[in-house]
C-alpha cells in the first residue's frame, strides 16, 4: 500500500500532496531550489502556482521557515519557477 505524503505549504497554509509542491531545501547552511525533491536537508514547500509563490514572496516566509535571512537571489529564483 503508497501512502500519498502531503506537506503544509508555508504561503497558503493548505495541506497538498508533496510531488505538487516547490521544494526549497537547507542544507549546510546552504538554501536552494531542491527540483528533486529528493535532497538532504531541511525542507520548506510551496504550491506550485502563481499565487502561493508571490504570496511567499511577499511575506519572505522562507526567512520564518528557516529561522535566517534569506539571500534574495532564492526569491527570485522562486520568483522565476515554472
Amino acid at each position: 500500500m503508497h501512502i500519498k505524503q502531503e506537506r503544509k505549504c508555508i504561503a497558503c497554509r493548505g495541506n497538498h500532496q508533496q510531488n505538487e509542491m516547490i521544494r526549497i531545501a537547507k542544507f549546510n547552511n546552504q538554501i536552494f531550489l531542491d527540483k528533486s525533491s529528493s535532497g538532504n536537508g531541511r525542507g520548506a514547500y510551496i504550491c506550485k502556482n502563481k499565487n502561493c509563490i508571490n504570496l511567499a514572496i511577499k511575506k519572505q516566509a522562507l526567512n520564518r521557515a528557516f529561522k535566517t535571512n534569506v539571500d534574495k537571489e532564492i526569491y527570485i529564483q522562486l520568483g522565476e519557477y515554472e
